[in-house]
Formats: C-alpha cells, structure tokens, sequence
C-alpha cells in the first residue's frame, strides 16, 4: 500500500483511496492482462500513457484489515468529536465495492481480515465508548435505506417494500434528510451488525454477464452518535458517519442485460452520471453556485457529502484487466475530480439537539422489535 499521507490535502478536501481488486477467475481464463501499475514508494498509478495520484493507492494483495486501518480507523475519532462522516465506494459493477464496505455482511465472514469497513467500523464506535462511558453518555441509532430506480426505500421498516417509500426533504436546519426513515437504538457491535444484515436482505440484487450478486441500488447506512459529557450537559455533540455503496456503472455490451436488468442499469447510469456532473462541477471550483444536485435523487442524498459540511473520502474500486480498461480509466478520472471538491466540515455542537435525540432513543428503543426484528408483531403506529 502506497499513501499520500505525510503530503495529503488539507482536511476539508474530499480524500480519495484508490483500491486495485485481484484479477477474477472468468477474467484469468478470458486471458487478460493486468492494464494498470502502482508506481512503488508513492500513492499513484499508471495506466496507458496516464498517471493519477491519490491519497492513498492499495495493490491487490493488501487485506481488507490492511484497507480499515490504514485509510478509515482515524475517521472514527472525528467522529467522534461532532463532524459528519461520509465514506462513498464508487466504481463500475463488479470491482468490489460491496466487499470492500461490508454492505452484505451475513457473519460468516470469519476472523477480520474479511471483514469490510462497515464491521470494522461499527466495532471501533463501540470499543471508543465502552473506553469513554466514564467521562460521556452515548446514544447510538441506526438507519439503512436504498435507492433503487430513482425511489428511496426504508430498508429497517419492517413493511412490505410498497410501503416502505420514503421521501428526500431539504430545511435550512435539518439540511437533506429523510423524514420517517427508521431510526433503531444500538447499544454494541452485535445487535449493530444484526441490523446490517437483516436490512441487506431486503437490498435488490440481480445476476448480470459482469457480476453474478450485481447490486441493482445505491445503499445508504447511517450511524448516528449523540455524546454529552456527564459533567456539562452543554457539551454536546451529535454526528453521523454515512456508509454510502454505490451500484456499478455498467456498459450494457458487456453486463448483457434485458428486460428489467436493462431498466435498471439505465437508471443506475443516469444516476451516476449526475453524480459525476455534480463532482466536475465541484471539482472545477470556479462555479459552485450553479451545482445541479437536484438532477438526481442520488445527488440530492450526497448533498451534504459533496461540498458540504461532512468529512468525505471516497473509495474508487478498480478492476486492473484490460477488458476494463476504459471503465477503469474512467472511475480514475471520477476520483480524480472528486479528491478537488473542498468541504466545509464542522463540529456539530448542539446541547438541544442531543436531547432531542436522547429522548427519541428512550422512546424509540421499546418499540423497536416490534417494529423490525419482529415484523409478525408490528406496531401499527409506526
């Protein structure tokens, strides 16, 4: 692993880890060759006649452990002290976004070097506060939601997927958010990752020529802390890390999709596209009051993310063969556009906000089984 560490931006730009996956066998036996090299001591590549640098570049042999401590584990304690925290993998279908963020995780994963950023991270938030629960009181709650086809879902809702649309609001307070989006009480890393993977189950996946598990939506999963300190109910912060998977973008030529495949890999690549309009447009700096981020749902959602107050790394996932070298060379130009986007992060610091959220945990935390874990003995009310 190469990284840009000691010369990396300042912190209110958007990092960019660039992670190259292994061949896949399918691509072994096509007979293709690795398109793309790291150029040793720095955090940079070279393919073609091009060359981009990153803040930190990862080979293929480097471990999803190797990935977490080096590139995420230090965002924890921003976290921590009241920033907003979004880390968003992007990359064509199949280059292992979802492996790389645990978006799947099922527990079968065995010892960490499998897991994905999501596990790792939910076991580092809850290792800081069994450290710290002496000095602070911490209340932890979770979402998780998908778009798929231009439509926000309530993955924890417990309903039939009709009835589990939700809908994007935008306030001069609250920013971008999701009124009614299920919001569960955590209170370890267990029952945090049961929710993880009780709510992936409901994600829409489909088999492609490119991927057989192709994930079809974008996913969104939201942790969010409130820390107050037991000396000083006015120091307060609330925060949230955003855990953001990406669907690939396809070329149809190559994932061979019909029917509702084709449907949706139309709107994932219109999505993306708006997406990648809203990075040049951020990324070039010299217009910033013409951002276009009501072109897609999926941009409204990253709002915040992209040129706003979060702290914001993105993965770029990267096959290396040469049958994807033109949508490798693609997602480099992304991330390189994205690592110019400058955001404004800032400690968010709100003694009545942690009340607030304090008290919809209390209330929240005796309803929450009926209105998840046990959908048979759901609550009408919710």
């Amino acid at each position: 692993m190469e990284n840009g560490e000691s010369n990396r931006d300042t912190i209110d730009t958007v990092q960019v880890a660039l992670r190259i996956r292994p061949l896949m066998q399918q691509e072994i036996e096509r007979g293709c060759d690795e398109c793309i090299d790291v150029v040793p001591g720095e955090p940079q590549v070279q393919i073609k006649d091009l060359a981009f640098t990153y803040n930190y570049v990862f080979p293929q042999h480097i471990t999803q452990q190797e990935f977490y401590d080096t590139a995420v584990k230090g965002l924890i304690r921003k976290l921590f002290q009241g920033y907003n925290v979004t880390i968003l993998a992007y990359g064509q279908t199949g280059s292992g976004k979802t492996y790389t963020m645990g978006t799947n995780y099922s527990g079968s994963e065995g010892d960490s070097t499998n897991l994905g950023v999501i596990p790792q991270a939910v076991a580092d938030i809850f290792d800081f506060i069994d450290v710290n629960e002496n000095k602070f009181t911490f209340k932890v709650t979770v979402s998780f939601m998908e778009l798929y086809q231009e439509q926000c879902y309530d993955l924890l809702s417990g309903k039939e997927r009709g009835h589990s649309v939700i809908d994007i609001r935008e306030d001069i307070n609250k920013g971008v958010h999701l009124p009614g989006i299920t919001e569960l009480p955590v209170t370890s890393t267990a029952e945090t990752m049961m929710v993880l993977e009780k709510g992936s189950i409901g994600r829409v996946t489909g088999s492609t020529a490119m991927n057989q598990a192709s994930s079809r939506s974008h996913a969104v999963f939201t942790i969010m802390v409130a820390k107050e300190s037991k000396t000083d109910k006015n120091l307060a912060t609330t925060s949230k890390f955003h855990f953001v998977d990406l669907a690939g973008s396809e070329r149809i030529k190559k994932t061979k999709a019909s029917g509702e495949r084709l449907r949706e890999g139309v709107k994932i690549n219109q999505g993306l596209l708006a997406l990648g309009n809203v990075i040049s447009a951020l990324g070039d700096g010299t217009n910033r009051s013409f951002i276009s981020y009501r072109d897609s749902k999926l941009t409204r959602l990253l709002q915040d993310s992209l040129g706003g107050n979060s702290l914001t790394m993105m993965v770029a996932c990267v096959s290396p063969a040469d049958y994807n070298l033109d949508e490798t060379v693609s997602t480099l130009r992304y991330a390189d556009r994205a690592r110019r986007i400058r955001n404004k992060p800032v400690i968010n610091q709100d003694a009545k906000a942690a009340e607030i959220i304090r008290d919809n945990f209390d209330a929240t935390y005796v309803k929450k089984k009926k209105c998840f874990f046990f959908p048979d003995e759901q609550s009408n009310d919710l």
